[in-house]
């Protein structure tokens, strides 16, 4: 039986991948920092493997016997104050991952960057062929994704990245589903004003193990999926809620001056801000994607929005995240 490394499997993404690699026939050994993360991941068929992206020996460790990695573990922080645990984590700590990979000898690396690494510098429709400008941004999330991205690239494991838009599904606590939660509670302040690209979870899973089962190494996939600005997406939210949502966009001047005085406040509080500069900025930005690659060559499915959304939905209702869906259907 095949085993893989699994990163990230307590987390949105890497609990689908999980199941996916599960259901494919695989052995999973995932990495686990803390004792409460061992219960969910044997539960869902996986052996836990303490270890931390920040400790190469624990990663040495954990790598024996793996025949394939499956990186989707990352510090997805627009915190300022968190950028250097943000770049030991995705930049270090995959650099450490792929050293213990290349010395286990380990056959496969499938890593999940993410559009960032394109930047928000990039205008119109991405692709495979636009050059990643990730390097030159002042947002360090989205530096970070392309170092350790380039990192991937040049190392000596046969490799696959998969470049994921705005991911959203079943399973997300922490992502789209703080602003969806805002929406039931009506208390979202406002609507950025730029464009998603709201890709499946579930699809995007399938893919990186149809392209490791594929053997397509040495390539790279932007997957996305439907389009819709930010104002579209919370008026369908709102619609399926039964709640009220602002009418418009905030002009992108006054998201970025609200965000700047939350980040100066937060430098006093030492809290988090609920947006901060950096957030706003990808939040104004408008995300165009072609992901016409990984549906020709891995079946990507992009799931349409209003299906997404209501799986979603019904989801965060069962978890007690949400209120009751009163429809589950574009805003009229």
């Amino acid at each position: 039986m095949t085993t893989v490394l699994l990163t990230g499997a307590s987390g949105f993404l890497g609990g689908h991948l999980l199941r996916e690699l599960r259901a494919a026939g695989c052995a999973v050994k995932a990495l686990s920092r803390r004792p409460e993360s061992d219960a969910a991941i044997a539960a869902a068929g996986a052996l836990p493997a303490r270890a931390d992206l920040t400790d190469p020996a624990s990663l040495t460790s954990a790598m024996v016997g793996c025949d394939a990695v499956f990186h989707a573990a990352a510090d997805t922080s627009m915190w300022r104050r968190r950028a250097a645990a943000q770049t030991a984590t995705n930049v270090d700590g995959t650099g450490h991952l792929l050293r213990a990979a290349e010395a286990a000898g380990v056959a496969a690396f499938v890593h999940t960057s993410s559009v960032a690494a394109y930047s928000h510098l990039v205008h119109g429709v991405m692709d495979e062929s636009v050059p990643q400008r990730g390097g030159e941004s002042w947002i360090n999330y989205e530096r970070t994704k392309f170092l350790s991205e380039q990192s991937v690239r040049r190392s000596g494991v046969p490799w696959i990245v998969f470049n994921p838009t705005h991911i959203l599904g079943p399973g997300d606590r922490h992502n789209w589903a703080r602003l969806i939660m805002m929406v039931d509670r009506e208390k979202l302040p406002g609507i950025p004003p730029g464009i998603g690209a709201f890709a499946d979870a579930r699809e995007i899973a399938k893919a990186q193990v149809r392209a490791w089962q594929r053997q397509r190494f040495g390539q790279a996939y932007i997957v996305g999926g439907e389009q819709a600005s930010f104002v579209d997406f919370v008026h369908r939210v709102g619609t399926a809620l039964g709640k009220r949502t602002p009418r418009g966009a905030m002009p992108a001047f006054a998201l970025m001056s609200f965000a700047r005085l939350a980040d100066a406040w937060s430098r006093i509080s030492g809290k988090e801000p609920d947006i901060t500069p950096e957030g706003a900025m990808l939040t104004c930005h408008k995300l165009r994607v072609d992901s016409t690659k990984a549906r020709r060559e891995l079946d990507y499915v992009e799931t349409p929005l209003d299906k997404l959304l209501a799986d979603t939905l019904g989801w965060m209702q069962r978890e007690g995240m949400v209120g009751h869906v009163v429809r589950r259907g574009p805003a009229a």
